[in-house]
């Protein structure tokens, strides 16, 4: 993963088009006349041996004839010649090129980015479109309209979608700041652009048409720094139930791509829309800004049916009406005719005028305690929509706290109205569904960054073994038998030693030895058959429940035994287990699993198990790691929690059990390299806690440790070491999301004239929004080491953040006023420049700025070599070389 070169893409000085023609309608021709009339400042060339002149521009017949190096490059050229055609643009000093070619073959494609890579040549495509900055007069593409210029950035995968999109656009007066298809993505993808846009002043939004997603860390780790910057909103192409592969478990079979692109997506931060119609919609009502701590709303009109059509929506969604308190009320009644409905929706009838509108919500506003308001509006003869509007945007000013969307119903008189509430950041619709539906979508784009601040670490079991070293050997023992199945004994044992509470099982291997086991058991008894090759056991009948005696197990195995060998002739059979009949009248079969996903990596599943859980198909997906947090999040997504919750008279399931089962399943597929699926169903869950029934676990040889199959690097606890300030016993540790308030009295425990020096004159006061985005990372791309003391204030903070790539690192110290001559300035960085070597940084650098002489020295003393800041004047870069140059 790198941005590094991606500006010679968005910002070239030149820009050549390889493959230009003069065949009408040709791509060659098409390029060329959209690169001419998009405006650009810069230098186009054109490069083809056969023509002199294409549109009255001079035609060079090779690259290295051009006058001077382009920095972009458009390649529309055979398949045959890219390869070549590659190797010469590196040789020439380009940076970035764009392959519109199709076709190609995978030995083309692997020379053409070999002959790329020395030159660090970035490509986009093949197989696309083109890219598209109006703000910057580039047209690179074969697209049949030029793009207006505006604030979103549309990444496609298809240039079909992006053509479609372009030219909805335009018809609807809407601007991009950049249009980029990805085509194939064989080098320049997804997490690439994310990136890149995550900082781009002239993007406020970005939206997504994609179909798959490579390298799923690279794009988990830029989709959640770009999500927390400005709204991420995706079309995911491919929900069908078909996309999902056959698997060995009710897990790996339930848990389909669709899921777990909703997973990911969800953890990320991004926003899923169903329809190409919904993105740019739904980006416009997220870039709003508007912050949601309720799903409650208040909704005020002019008409009836408009809320009464609002308020079946919210219901529907999952949404409340906010109850209006008894000053809300005297106010309204106050203010409002006596007709109005005295009740949420507020009805301020149709003869509504501004002012009308204006009182009602300042009614409303002056009790606000976190709910949004809907403002809606039908034209009518006796009042003017446009002075309403004027109304609530007068209100929207007074009351800024006051989350407010619009709908203004109708088209020829609403249309320019809601363009108008929209450009004063109210958000408004021409049906009241479609405002609520965007209401909801601001509560779960809120729900979804709030999800974002966990932090999940890998949890332990006071007291327990080493669990992971334990459940390792099982499985290498497993695969050593050249087998992939546990038997259920073993699959049992495995979950007991992550604390999943699990049936006592005994395995026997005839119905005599069945019969002797039973002679010791105080209750009624389940019978299973055990084998490595069936999945389902009662699809065989393979299950027997409530055996009262021995002998009543004897002849149940037996008959079970000749039901499995006509139902299953080729199965293997181990042998039997029995147990204990667990009866729990209020217990509620649930399902839980692991299985591997082969873009995003280990994935956890669960939902309404029992025989019927493919058919209910009541689940849902997360990606490890969990915390208690996310896991609660994950349960309460499925139909089944509203049962778990409790009803009539059936207490509510002991939550925190089966939190920690989840959590406990995280932990494995986190540690177990070798997991490849596993399932418990059924799970049963009451009041009295959760316990395995029945479990299946998958294991396979695995290739990768197990955390570098997560797309999710968990909170990195084995980094957490003690540290000596002074004479105090003190650690230093990775930042979490709770260090956010400390972080805001360590800047008011440092002087301004340090904060002024640490940030460069930028800062004077280290704000509550500075200090949640240093402490919101996801410790793969971004580490932040904090220096916590004994009294639990914060001494010191330092932060690393690495290239994409991971070739180098900036870094940067704030060490709090009072503490600056203990050492602790060190200590940061030496530890800092540590971990940085480790995750394989040839370079790490800081910019210090000038009259900063302690630092410069402490830098200097600590091997750093100085030079001139690049960017900007009146700072001095101190750069540290790694001992051995880094890994590679």
């Amino acid at each position: 993963m790198t941005t590094r070169n991606l500006i010679a893409l968005f910002d070239p000085r030149a820009i050549a088009l390889i493959g230009a023609s003069n065949q009408p309608g040709s791509v060659g021709s098409i390029i060329a006349r959209n690169l001419l009339d998009g405006g650009f400042k810069g230098n186009i060339y054109f490069v083809n041996p056969h023509e002199t002149e294409i549109l009255g521009v001079r035609c060079y017949p090779t690259i290295g004839e051009l006058p001077d190096a382009p920095d972009l490059a458009v390649v529309a050229t055979p398949c045959e010649t890219l390869p070549s055609v590659t190797r010469e643009l590196g040789e020439a000093g380009c940076r970035a090129g764009i392959v519109i070619t199709a076709g190609l073959t995978p030995d083309i494609r692997a020379r053409m980015l070999q002959a790329a890579r020395p030159y660090l040549l970035r490509l986009l495509g093949p197989n696309c479109l083109g890219f598209l900055s109006p703000g910057r007069g580039i047209n690179a593409s074969f697209a049949p309209s030029a793009a207006a210029p505006g604030s979103l950035a549309l990444l496609s995968q298809s240039g079909a979608v992006a053509t479609a999109m372009l030219d909805w656009a335009n018809g609807n007066g809407v601007g991009f700041s950049h249009i980029l298809s990805l085509g194939d993505m064989s080098d320049i993808d997804f997490g690439d652009m994310l990136d890149f846009l995550a900082f781009d002043r002239a993007t406020r939004a970005i939206l997504i048409y994609s179909e798959n997603v490579t390298s799923a860390r690279k794009f988990m780790s830029a989709a959640r720094i770009a999500s927390r910057a400005k709204p991420v909103v995706m079309v995911k192409a491919g929900r069908s139930a078909a996309g999902a592969r056959a698997a060995a478990s009710h897990t790996g079979a339930l848990a389909g791509s669709n899921l777990v692109y909703e997973a990911a997506l969800r953890r990320a931060g991004i926003q899923r829309v169903d329809r190409l119609e919904d993105l740019i919609e739904a980006a416009e009502t997220l870039a709003t800004g508007i912050k949601l701590s309720t799903n409650r709303l208040t909704i005020i009109t002019n008409g009836g049916g408009l809320g009464v059509l609002a308020t079946d929506e919210l219901e529907r969604s999952g949404g409340e009406l906010t109850v209006l308190t008894e000053t809300a009320m005297a106010r309204l009644n106050e203010s409002m005719p006596a007709a109005w409905s005295r009740a949420n929706p507020i009805d301020i009838l149709g003869d509504a005028h501004a002012d009308r509108y204006e009182s009602a919500i300042a009614a409303v506003a002056a009790e606000f305690e976190g709910d949004a308001v809907l403002i809606g509006n039908c034209p009518t003869g006796v009042a003017d929509s446009d002075a309403a509007a004027s109304a609530v945007i007068s209100a929207h000013i007074a009351h800024p706290t006051v989350p407010m969307i619009g709908c203004w119903m109708g088209e020829a008189i609403a249309g320019p109205v809601r363009r108008r509430l929209l450009e004063a950041g109210i958000p408004t619709y021409a049906t009241p569904e479609a405002a609520v539906e965007a209401f909801q979508r601001l509560v779960a784009h809120n729900a979804r960054l709030a999800m974002m601040l966990e932090a999940p670490r890998i949890s332990t079991i006071a007291g327990a073994p080493d669990r992971a070293a334990t459940s390792r050997a099982l499985i290498r023992n497993v695969l050593a038998e050249g087998r992939t199945i546990l038997t259920e004994p073993e699959s049992k044992h495995l979950l007991a030693a992550y604390g999943v509470p699990v049936v006592e099982t005994i395995s026997v291997r005839t119905p005599e030895e069945a019969e002797t086991a039973a002679r010791g058991a105080t209750g009624p008894l389940v019978l299973k058959i055990l084998s490595r090759d069936i999945t389902h056991k009662t699809d065989v009948g393979g299950v027997r429940l409530n055996l009262e005696s021995p002998d009543a197990v004897a002849a149940a195995a037996r008959v079970m035994l000749a039901d499995v060998a006509r139902a299953a002739p080729s199965a293997k059979i181990d042998g039997l287990t029995l147990q204990p009949m667990i009866n729990r009248p209020s217990g509620i079969e649930l399902i839980a699993g692991i299985t591997i996903d082969a873009t995003f990596g280990p994935c956890i599943m669960f939902g309404q198990g029992g025989v019927a859980a493919e058919v209910i198909a009541d689940r849902v997906v997360a990606l490890p790691p969990l915390n208690d947090v996310l896991a609660r999040d994950m349960i309460g997504q499925t139909r089944i929690s509203r049962l778990l919750r409790g009803y009539r008279d059936r207490p509510a399931v002991d939550m925190a059990a089966l939190v920690r089962a989840l959590v406990s399943l995280s932990d494995m597929a986190s540690e177990l390299a070798d997991l490849a699926e596993l399932d418990i169903n059924p799970l049963l869950a009451d009041h009295d806690g959760v316990i395995a029934l029945d479990a299946r676990i998958v294991v396979r040889q695995a290739q990768v440790e197990a955390a570098d199959r997560l797309a999710i690097r968990p909170y990195p606890a084995h980094l957490v070491r003690p540290i000596v300030i002074g004479d105090e016993a003190c650690s230093l540790r990775p930042i979490l999301p709770e260090d956010a308030h400390r972080l805001v009295e360590l800047g008011m425990l440092t002087s301004p004239a340090d904060l002024r020096l640490r940030f460069h004159g930028s800062v004077h006061v280290l704000s509550g929004s500075t200090a949640t985005r240093l402490s919101q990372i996801d410790y793969d791309r971004e580490m932040v080491f904090v220096a916590a003391m004994p009294d639990s204030r914060l001494g010191g903070v330092v932060r690393l953040v690495f290239d994409p790539d991971y070739r180098s690192a900036e870094l940067a110290i704030l060490v709090r006023s009072d503490l600056q001559d203990r050492g602790l300035g060190r200590t940061l960085l030496q530890g800092a420049l540590a971990y940085g070597f480790d995750r394989g940084a040839a370079l790490v650098h800081g910019d210090v700025m000038a009259g900063n002489e302690r630092m410069l020295d402490l830098a200097l003393h600590c091997g750093g070599i100085a030079s001139s800041c690049p960017e900007e004047a009146g700072l001095v870069r101190v750069t540290f070389a790694a001992p051995s140059g880094g890994r590679a």
